[in-house]
């Protein structure tokens, strides 16, 4: 049995630069989280048709990792072939619509499966603009660094050299659904966009930044755009945390 993990990420901050074509652009420092992490498995049988199991509630045709099998038939063209004899089984561990890459993480770890079973035939740059298509959450997933500056819409993924943070995850019972609290953000909070505000801050570790601004509305664009699309985030007692992408998980480092 084939297997890989699919590991959580943090937005240690996420700022928005600008916004092209009906889509938000951002500067953001994502970072792995090594002990959360969904398991996809390849399992040996006889199927009819592309057969996955363990995401339930998700559509097929909305599921990243059907996304991901369909980006791969033209450069993988024997691909149909080898799922009528393979089903993909998710172990889920991470939450959905929680801010932490759950199903773009599953689509990345997925193209870098079956590329590694055919022996690497893809760059990883060339697997990471496939995986720009499904989602842009993806390329920082396909190239799996454990922390990384994102730029444009998702699809610039420059490593960033520092030790991983040791994080704990505090994740509501709230789902925050992405594409609503970006449609918030724009409503009622793009005019506010001010470059300079975080000058710098891509090129600064992470614990540092974290000591130095400390403050999670400064430092996610999306947070106070979370807060007025979803008002029960307002209640919980958060402090001293901080807020990954759209949410509804917050973080802060592991006291030693």
């Amino acid at each position: 049995m084939l297997s890989i993990h699919a590991y959580a990420k943090v937005n240690i901050f996420l700022k928005i630069t600008g916004y092209e074509n009906g889509y938000h652009t951002l500067l953001s420092r994502f970072m792995r989280v090594d002990d959360l992490y969904d398991t996809i498995f390849l399992v040996e049988g006889t199927f009819k048709d592309f057969t996955i199991e363990g995401c339930e509630g998700v559509p097929l045709e909305s599921n990243t990792i059907y996304k991901a099998y369909q980006a791969l038939l033209k450069p993988f063209p024997k691909l149909a072939e080898f799922f009528k004899h393979h089903k993909v089984v998710v172990e889920k561990r991470i939450p959905s619509q929680a801010g932490l890459g759950g199903g773009s993480s599953d689509a990345g770890a997925f193209l870098r499966l079956i590329n590694t079973l055919s022996k690497n035939p893809l760059s990883t740059d060339a697997l990471a603009k496939l995986g720009s298509g499904i989602g842009a959450d993806v390329p920082f997933f396909v190239y799996n660094y454990p922390s990384a500056n994102v730029r444009g819409f998702g699809e610039i993924v420059e490593p960033f050299h520092e030790t991983p943070l040791k994080l704990e995850i505090s994740t509501p019972n709230i789902g925050c659904d992405t594409a609503k609290v970006y449609q918030t953000y724009h409503k009622y909070l793009l005019r506010t966009l001010d470059p300079s505000s975080f000058f710098g801050w891509d090129n600064m570790d992470s614990a540092s930044l974290l000591r130095l601004v400390n403050d999670p509305l400064a430092l996610n664009d999306l947070y106070p755009a979370a807060l007025a699309a979803y008002p029960e985030l307002e209640k919980l007692d958060m402090k001293g945390w901080f807020f990954s992408g759209s949410g509804s998980s917050f973080f802060r480092i592991k006291e030693a």
